[in-house]
């Protein structure tokens, strides 16, 4: 059985599983031969040029597994008959730890403090907090629950919510009710055609003045003009890991509105979510060798 990873590391966790064939293809070099060969494919963490028509090349593939917890860019490009899954959990830690870490830097305004340092000025004053706050989380999964842990001690209130309620766990319908009371949004929400743009004029107007939305989630989750617009007026703060356009073009507004912090996508890019990541490929690969029921099987948009 032929099977395409995304690098060394994977094909040494995956190659000496019994009459397996792994081929590396990182997505930088040529397609390797024998595209319709591939019954399984890990794709790596950034999604490949011409993915449609490489999908469209891949004749007997039956498992497509992810590194990520987002599939959006694959699930319009499968032929029936094969299996997707994503990497639900993986990325958890690596995530929230970022989330926190941003709310944190934004809040406590680490950007501003070091370019003061890198200027040599001494500029005392009193910063925003994270105590005694209303964290929002949107898109209450894993990750949220994940995030929530790494609260707790904070000294702060959560409030999460989700596509369907359920006890302790509002459902998006009542977002609306909800964002004026939050000191801090935190979207987590996966990218689908709902979610897209979810996050519009409307949805950041109605955001108390002076709060923080922080967006671990994708790019297209947000009207990126409309943030920019909030942010040119003062009104809000962002943190993002993720934007639209991604990567942010060099001479977008974006770069300079004020009271925003921007990272390149990199929450779940560090050694803890790539031990987990390996980690779930062998478990995958060995269950589906052994025809058992695979883990993080997307069978509907999520």
């Amino acid at each position: 059985m032929k099977i395409w990873v995304p690098s060394k590391a994977a094909a040494d966790v995956l190659c000496d599983l019994p009459e397996v064939e792994c081929v590396v293809y990182d997505g930088t070099e040529p397609v390797p031969e024998g595209v319709g060969e591939a019954e399984v494919w890990i794709p790596p963490l950034m999604p490949v040029a011409d993915l449609p028509g490489l999908l469209s090349r891949m004749t007997g593939l039956r498992l497509l597994q992810t590194v990520t917890a987002g599939v959006d860019a694959y699930r319009p490009h499968l032929r029936e008959g094969v299996t997707l899954c994503n990497a639900r959990g993986v990325h958890d830690a690596g995530t929230a730890e970022w989330v926190v870490g941003a709310m944190i830097s934004v809040l406590r305004e680490f950007p501003g403090f070091v370019r003061a340092q890198l200027r040599g000025e001494w500029t005392y004053h009193h910063t925003g907090v994270l105590a005694d706050s209303t964290v929002l989380v949107v898109g209450y999964g894993s990750i949220g629950e994940a995030l929530e842990r790494r609260l707790d001690g904070f000294e702060v209130d959560v409030v999460r919510v989700a596509r369907t309620a359920r006890p302790g766990v509002h459902g998006l319908d009542e977002l609306p009710a909800l964002l004026p009371g939050a000191d801090v949004v935190v979207l987590l929400v996966p990218s689908t055609p709902e979610t897209t743009g979810m996050v519009d004029a409307g949805f950041l107007a109605a955001m108390r003045d002076g709060a923080l939305l922080v967006n671990a989630a994708r790019g297209p989750v947000v009207d990126t003009d409309a943030l920019v617009a909030e942010l040119r007026s003062g009104r809000i703060l962002a943190a993002l890991d993720v934007t639209a356009p991604e990567p942010l073009p060099g001479d977008h507004p974006l770069w300079t509105a004020p009271g925003v912090l921007i990272t390149p996508h990199v929450a779940g890019s560090n050694p803890a979510s790539v031990r987990r990541t390996l980690k779930l490929l062998r478990s995958q690969l060995l269950r589906y060798l052994a025809g058992e029921p695979l883990k993080n099987v997307i069978t509907g948009s999520y």
